[in-house]
């Protein structure tokens, strides 16, 4: 997995650097052009150039597909063509897609897959319909495409984004020009929530026949599915009412009411997992950032195109805390015990992802902080951003130097495959303790 995606951004990066992909037609600078194919990939969204205007219709292509791939996921790109062509997956291939997908055990390992190619058509398709129809609409403030096909292309591109969680737009300050259309934010915002829910909520709930009374053959809703649509409800409405607290009397100054609670809602779901921008982020207030860099390291939920450290890791974390406070030796979530594992495996996500923030920070402020000057938390945001693979930046991302564009890309790449998928890389997965010593305590607090 860590290899096809690396060799999809060499490609990418090798494809937006030709002087066909962009509007001057030059040769772009590999370290741009590898940045925005890693940011395209990782499903990140931060961008040193403006896609709208420097890219050529050749290069917004190269742009979306990348997104798309990275989406979904080389592997299972991958695994479902080997599917589709009638090829065996081996036991091996098996575990490892199912492992990416969260869960131990899937009814059907390649009813998954084609439930996950038929989800992701399904909801762009929708996107892409609803949006195509909005375009066709004249904007009062917006210079939207006349043409019918033009019109479908920027739907694709801007339902692509969406769905797959990547924060790209076409339009040059994103969102912010759509305040006042509810239409187009509810589409957008409904896309980057079902993305970032994960196929196999997505699989749980189409097959779960509601309508049954026999128990037996109803199926159930899964503890994963639940834990991952009520943290999702709990978050955006957080985000929410906070961004609305804190933005009223600033960047939400002066919309009505209903706009201002549709650019919260917006923000607060886009916040976790897209990266669209629906306010002008340089003007947001502290306590704001520190909200929205809180949501950005959560991200979505596991098996999506989302980062951070997930959903269910909150939970899990938050259930062992709860667990440990009262006493009690197991982790119990709805009357279920968590197994040992899972919960030494979200402590290990959330400890990594907390310690490449903090070294990737901190290398930002030996190479930035000084030729600059600026304000340090800026740095910390965009830091969290590309960690969580969120793309929300506070016109900042541009004026790096070579250095921390260079330190960007390597968060961007380590948060999309995930911490604990990177040590398991470095580490040996096979190796078994055969020894087991004796316990003596440590004393900690």
């Amino acid at each position: 997995m860590a290899l096809a995606f690396l060799l999809a951004i060499l490609i990418g990066a090798f494809l937006l650097a030709l002087p066909v992909a962009n509007t001057n037609g030059q040769w772009r600078d590999a370290v741009s052009a590898l940045f925005t194919a890693t940011s395209a990939t990782c499903v990140t969204g931060l961008s040193v150039i403006d896609v709208g205007s420097e890219l050529t219709r050749f290069g917004q292509i190269v742009l979306i597909t990348l997104i798309q791939f990275g989406g979904l996921g080389i592997t299972t790109f991958g695994t479902f063509l080997l599917v589709l062509i009638g090829r065996r997956l081996s036991v091996q291939n098996e575990f490892a897609l199912m492992d990416a997908y969260g869960v131990e055990a899937v009814k059907g390992i390649r009813a998954l897959l084609r439930w996950t190619m038929g989800f992701t058509l399904l909801f762009e398709g929708i996107g892409i319909l609803v949006l195509w129809m909005r375009y066709m609409i004249p904007h009062p403030t917006l210079p939207l495409p006349n043409d019918p096909w033009t019109a479908l292309y920027y739907a694709t591109f801007h339902a692509i984004s969406a769905f797959c969680n990547a924060g790209f737009s076409l339009h040059r300050d994103s969102l912010i020009a759509f305040q006042h259309d509810p239409i187009y934010l509810g589409m957008i915002s409904f896309l980057v929530v079902a993305g970032g829910l994960g196929f196999l909520v997505h699989y749980n709930l189409m097959t779960t026949k509601f309508w049954r009374h026999n128990r037996m053959t109803r199926g159930r809703i899964t503890l994963h599915t639940k834990v991952v649509l009520i943290t999702t409800s709990a978050l955006i409405l957080l985000g929410l009412v906070f961004t609305l607290l804190l933005e009223m009397p600033h960047t939400l100054k002066g919309l009505p009411l209903t706009d201002k609670l549709l650019c919260a809602l917006v923000h607060g779901i886009s916040a976790r997992t897209a990266g669209f921008n629906i306010v002008p982020m340089s003007d947001i207030q502290e306590a704001t950032r520190f909200i929205t860099a809180m949501l950005m390291l959560i991200g979505g939920s596991p098996g999506s195109a989302a980062g951070g450290i997930k959903t269910t890791t909150l939970v899990v974390l938050i259930m062992t805390v709860i667990a440990m406070c009262r006493n009690r030796r197991d982790t119990v979530l709805f009357n279920r015990t968590l197994p040992y594992t899972v919960v030494r495996e979200a402590v290990v996500i959330f400890l990594l992802m907390l310690s490449l923030i903090a070294v990737a920070y901190g290398v930002l402020l030996l190479t930035e902080y000084p030729q600059q000057g600026d304000d340090a938390s800026k740095l910390f945001f965009e830091t969290v951003s590309a960690v969580g693979t969120v793309g929300l930046s506070i016109d900042h991302t541009g004026r790096l130097s070579n250095a921390g564009r260079w330190v960007i890309i390597v968060c961007m790449y380590v948060g999309r495959l995930g911490p604990l998928a990177v040590a398991l890389l470095i580490g040996s997965r096979d190796e078994c303790q055969r020894i087991r010593y004796p316990e003596e305590e440590v004393i900690v607090g």
